[in-house]
This record gives C-alpha cells, structure tokens and sequence, in this order.
C-alpha cells in the first residue's frame, strides 16, 4: 500500500505544472524563454491529451490565449492574413475565407467534431505538427507563409519531421498567409479518414491553374502519409503543361509517393497509403479543374 500510495503521489506530481498567463506576444516569448521547457498553450485540443498520456511534460505553461493580435481573419490585397489563435471553426464560417479560398474553409469543416472545431486553433495545429493534421497538406497546396515575431516561413520550409518544425525553441506563430485564388485557378481538399478521430490516414491537397485548356501550374501537398506533410514535386511535374486528361492523372497517381516513407500503422499498412495517396489525389485533382 505504500508503494501504491509513493507511485499515486509521482504521477499527480509529473501533471503538476508552473502556468502563466500571457497578455502580448512580446510576454509569452519572454515567459517561455524565462521557463525551461515551456509550450506554449491555445486551445489545448493537442497539448492537453499529449500531456495526459505522457507524451510531452513541459516544464512550463504559457497560456496565450487572451492575446487580442493573434485573433481575427482579414484581408490585405492578394493575401488572407489568419491569426493563430483563430479557431477552426472561425476558419470554417469566414465569409473572408469562403470568398477568396474556400478550399480551406471546406478544410476546416473536415477537422475532427464540434468540439474540438470550436477550441482548437489553426496556429496550435500546425505548431503541433501531428503527420495527420489536415491544415498541412492544403497549407502546402496553397503556398501559404507562417509568420512569426522575427520572421516569415515558407510552408515549404515549415515541417520537418515527425511533430517538428522550423520553429526555433520559444518562437511563437502570429498569423498564417494564404494567398487569394485567382482567375482560372481552383483547388480542393480529398482525405479519407479515421473513422474513430477524423484525422486524416491520408490527405491530399491540390491548386491548379489552367490556361487555354491545359495546366499552368500545380501544387500538390500530402498529410497523413509520411512523418510530415510533404509536396509531391514528381506528381506536380507529370501534371505540369498537361491537358490534365486521365493519362496525365494516372502518371501522376502513380509518382505521388516518390521519395518518401509511407507510415505503417494500425490505420493503413505503408503500400495501403501510397494507394490512397493516389486515389486521393485523383479526387482532389478532378474537384480542383471544376473548379478553375
């Protein structure tokens, strides 16, 4: 029973953390530098559970969630600027978005249940960088630009690897920018999901741009299949210049997974996800040209 009693008393110690409340960005950077091993806390929809299994046991919590500048979604020109502390939901219903790229808006309504649609934050859950996320492969599609206090990052650049990215140890998201969709240009968001948590076994997004019939320009970006969202530059090429016909896409299908490591797990089998990630991409492409 002592034993019993000492093992109880070290787990609700480990769940004990120091918590601070941040009102600016300048204080929360200055708060999680002052804190060893602090994270920083939004809508918690992907810390929290990490904590509670042990995944993650920050020395620190940096609550950031009163911070007014890093809410809201407008629109300056050619870019939708979207604050981190934006929720999905938000991301989802904004007339802004639903206007000049409503590929992520439809995203968005993708992302788990109500709940977590309502708490969660497009910053929190790229920062997080969870390989099943479903803002990475559309993010990537889009060519979007994470900007931080000190800089700006490509998303090209953004995911590393397994829950890692650019982000240097203390630095903050304050807003995401996803250009406009213009003339001629559609783009779409295919996933086949987890039954169990919606996230994304695969997901794939593409941006097309036609001219005169044929595709100018492709991105393509891929969540769910590897350690980290990906572009699929080979797929891209076969589709680059083409009149975007069922060969065209068929070549492309089959080049998607060029280069990487497909993820094996309880969900999909590694060959079972480089088959999806076709299917996928056949389904986002199709949607994208009707759309352009």
């Amino acid at each position: 029973h002592r034993d019993l009693h000492l093992s109880l008393r070290r787990q609700r110690q480990m769940c004990i953390r120091d918590s601070h409340q941040a009102n600016s960005v300048d204080e929360a950077e200055s708060l999680c530098k002052a804190n060893a091993d602090a994270s920083f806390l939004a809508g918690g929809h992907s810390l929290i559970p990490a904590m509670k299994l042990r995944l993650s046991e920050p020395g620190a919590l940096v609550d950031i969630a009163r911070i007014d500048e890093l809410r809201g979604i407008d629109r300056d020109g050619d870019i939708i600027r979207i604050g981190a502390l934006t929720t999905h939901s938000e991301v989802e219903s904004s007339a802004t978005v639903n206007d000049a790229c409503s590929v992520l808006s439809e995203t968005a309504g993708m992302i788990g249940d109500p709940q977590v649609r309502n708490r969660g934050t497009i910053g929190g859950n790229i920062a997080h960088a969870d390989p099943a996320s479903d803002y990475p492969g559309i993010l990537l599609a889009l060519g979007a630009t994470i900007v931080t206090s000190s800089r700006s990052i490509t998303v090209d650049d953004f995911f590393t690897g397994l829950f890692e990215t650019a982000l240097d140890e203390g630095e903050l998201i304050k807003e995401i920018q996803v250009p406009v969709l213009g003339d001629g240009c559609g783009a779409a968001y295919a996933k086949f999901f987890n039954p169990a948590s919606r996230y994304a076994v695969v997901g794939v997004g593409a941006v097309v741009s036609m001219d005169n019939g044929s595709c100018s320009s492709c991105r393509i970006g891929v969540t769910g299949a590897a350690d980290h969202a990906f572009r699929a530059s080979a797929a891209e090429d076969a589709l680059n210049g083409s009149d975007l016909g069922d060969d065209a896409i068929a070549s492309a299908a089959a080049k998607i997974a060029d280069g990487q490591e497909m993820l094996s797990d309880l969900a999909a089998s590694a060959d079972y996800r480089a088959h999806l990630c076709g299917v996928m991409l056949k389904r986002a492409i199709f949607n994208a040209v009707s759309r352009a």
